[in-house]
């Protein structure tokens, strides 16, 4: 297991050096001048040549990309050019917020996913598996900004169940931190428990039909051994894949949801920074929101030799 960890870490180095260039090149070839994006056209050329040089862009391209790795890598983007606080400060002040949100949805569509998709399963073409398509479809259907505030409307300003607006609560309330969640969890689990709903489902049908399930039940065994150990153990991997892929997504979708339900988080950083056009704040959310995908596929990579032990020898 050691060994396969370390070859999965070795494989994810190139691939975060490739990300970090890809966001280097990407905020440089955008057309314009960021100092004069920034001070607007009334800005004098001292102004101008000042703010350059606090950005680094009077550097030598192949300068300004070595000074951009050293500082993504030791976690030091510069200074916020609105609040003149380091960026760092600012990302890590809000992050718990996401990941906290991120995680949340994720557990909502693993708990009801999942069994959802094995009901469905075991009784295809019948009562239980129709309700589960039903359910995958509607999860499927909504983007989650649409969801959001059909949730918000109904049980925030209708039934005043949570908050309307779902502000960072402090860790010695949980119970009013957890009302503050919910909403906006339940919004980004939908998405989940449609996708692993889907894939769940599939898997088991083509699992339970295999000849070592018919052979488990030929020899007496229990049903939900036959479902549990035989056949739902070999949808893992499937089951993962799906997981590590939209875990990336959901951490997209939570800038939309944390705008709707004015939620703190990484989305509502970015949104002010494009407001305000703090060039330094948005570089560094780029670089934040690519490392944490590069870590989300990591894990996904860990994941596998976990659940399959053969993964492990490749």
């Amino acid at each position: 297991m050691i060994v396969y960890i370390a070859k999965r870490l070795l494989f994810a180095a190139p691939t975060l050096l490739a990300v970090l260039t890809l966001v280097f090149v990407l905020v440089r070839i955008v057309p314009g001048d960021p100092a004069l994006v920034v001070l607007g056209d009334q800005a004098t050329p001292q102004a101008l040549a000042e703010l350059r040089a606090r950005m680094g862009l009077d550097l030598p391209i192949w300068k300004q990309y070595v000074v951009f790795m050293g500082q993504a890598l030791t976690g030091d983007f510069g200074r916020s050019l609105v609040s003149n606080r380091p960026v760092m400060t600012d990302v890590l002040a809000v992050l718990p917020y996401t990941l906290e949100l991120t995680i949340a949805s994720l557990a909502i569509g693993a708990i009801f996913g999942i069994p959802l998709g094995v009901w469905a399963a075991r009784g295809r073409d019948r009562t239980p598996d129709w309700i589960a398509r039903i359910v995958s479809l509607v999860g499927l259907s909504f983007p989650a900004f649409v969801s959001g505030v059909l949730m918000l409307i109904v049980f925030a300003v209708e039934l005043k169940w949570f908050p309307v607006i779902s502000k960072g609560v402090a860790l010695d309330d949980p119970v009013e931190r957890l009302r503050s969640l919910a909403l906006p969890a339940l919004n980004l689990g939908l998405i989940m428990v449609a996708y692993l709903t889907r894939v769940t489902r599939s898997g088991m049908l083509k699992a339970l039909s295999e000849d070592y399930v018919r052979t488990a039940r030929a020899k007496g065994m229990p049903t939900q051994t036959v479902i549990w150990r035989h056949g739902f153990r070999n949808v893992l991997i499937p089951i993962v894949t799906v997981i590590g892929l939209y875990l990336s997504v959901l951490i997209g979708n939570s800038v939309l949801t944390e705008i709707v339900f004015n939620r703190p988080g990484l989305g509502k950083l970015i949104v002010g920074a494009l407001e305000k056009r703090d060039y330094t704040m948005l570089q560094g959310l780029m670089v934040v929101y690519a490392f944490l995908i590069v870590v989300v596929n990591l894990l996904t990579d860990l994941a596998y030799g976990l659940v399959d032990p053969r993964v492990k020898s490749t």
